[in-house]
């Protein structure tokens, strides 16, 4: 229904009105149909605008962390053949077979500066999560690392797929830089935890060497690291040659029984030492299956535990090397 109605203003609206037309009339039909037609434009071209929001903006991302870490860890997941966030028809989660380059037609030059890592896969067929795409074309990944001052680092990445017959460019809707980060992301994670075990082990060490230069045994437990070594205790005090027990050590009470203590001892590491399973183990730079391995650990190897993750062990060799170990490849000390 249009109302009747007429405005009794100045200008425009003293002239305009609207008129009754009768439902289901000629002029009713046409400009219900005139309605419609519009609302219609509207809708695809709210969903045009959607599109061009959707494909091809990649991924920028600011990294609360020094380039040089970051641009390692890049490296080492352009160089480990899987391209996450996409797949060919259904018969895979990720495509296989790429490989680093150090360059590929299907970007443009880099010229902005920064450290740029390329993977790739030709002949990938008709690849999931591109505009338009079919056919087979070479499917391209883009990682680009810029310093951001000292501590941070910008991470963009993006990714393309060009047919090789008709070579034209399919953008990505996103699916493929956000699960490229989201691998990257996991492995910073990992090796923050490992600098973190380092640290911790660097710490373990001095408190080793704290003990052992004021005289005392290994079982001793050390509540904090002293400030000074036993040098510098004697120079400090030249009245006594003989290092004074310090109030960082908790000494064990004397009705604790040597056999007690070595109990003690015994299971503590029981509960941090583990033995590799039949038949060896690879020790992983990261908790990742597809992370770079460090070496092969043989039967029966014991490892020190660091780090326990619901699926991996942070561990440490007894030549101190530290890796990564699925927990199923280990077993408990008999």
């Amino acid at each position: 229904m249009i109302w009747d109605k007429r405005f009794r203003g100045t200008g425009l609206n003293a002239r305009a009105a609207f008129h009754r037309v009768a439902p289901y009339s000629p002029r009713y039909l046409r400009v219900a149909a005139a309605f419609l037609l519009l609302t219609a434009a509207a809708i695809s071209a709210h969903g045009r605008e959607k599109d061009v929001l959707q494909y091809g903006a990649g991924l920028i991302v600011n990294v609360p962390l020094p380039e040089p870490e970051v641009a390692q860890v890049v490296e080492d997941v352009a160089q480990n053949t899987l391209i996450r966030g996409t797949k060919e028809y259904n018969k895979d989660e990720y495509i296989t077979g790429a490989v680093a380059a150090a360059s590929t037609p299907v970007f443009p030059a880099w010229t902005e500066g920064g450290k740029v890592f390329y993977k790739v896969r030709k002949q990938a067929l008709d690849p999931r999560n591109f505009k338009d795409s079919g056919d087979v074309g070479t499917l391209a990944v883009r990682y680009v690392v810029q310093p951001q001052g000292d501590k941070n680092t910008v991470l963009r990445i993006d990714a393309l797929f060009v047919e090789d017959f008709r070579r034209s460019v399919h953008q990505s809707n996103g699916s493929v830089e956000g699960s490229e980060y989201k691998d990257i992301q996991d492995r910073l994670q990992a090796v923050e935890l490992m600098k973190k075990e380092n640290a911790e082990a660097e710490q373990a060490k001095q408190e080793r060497l704290a003990k052992k230069n004021f005289g005392m045994g290994d079982d001793t437990v050390l509540l904090s690291t002293p400030p000074s070594t036993a040098a510098q205790t004697s120079a400090a005090s030249p009245v006594s040659a003989t290092p004074q027990p310090s109030a960082a050590y908790e000494r064990p009470p004397d009705s604790l029984a040597p056999e007690s203590l070595e109990q003690h001892v015994a299971e503590l590491r029981r509960q941090v030492e583990r033995l590799v399973k039949q038949p060896g183990a690879p020790l992983k730079s990261a908790p990742f299956h597809t992370a770079s391995t460090l070496k092969s650990l043989e039967p029966g190897v014991e490892v020190l535990i660091l780090i326990s993750t619901p699926y991996w062990y942070g561990v440490e060799t007894h030549d101190g090397q530290h890796g990564w170990i699925r927990r199923d490849q280990l077993e408990q000390m008999p």
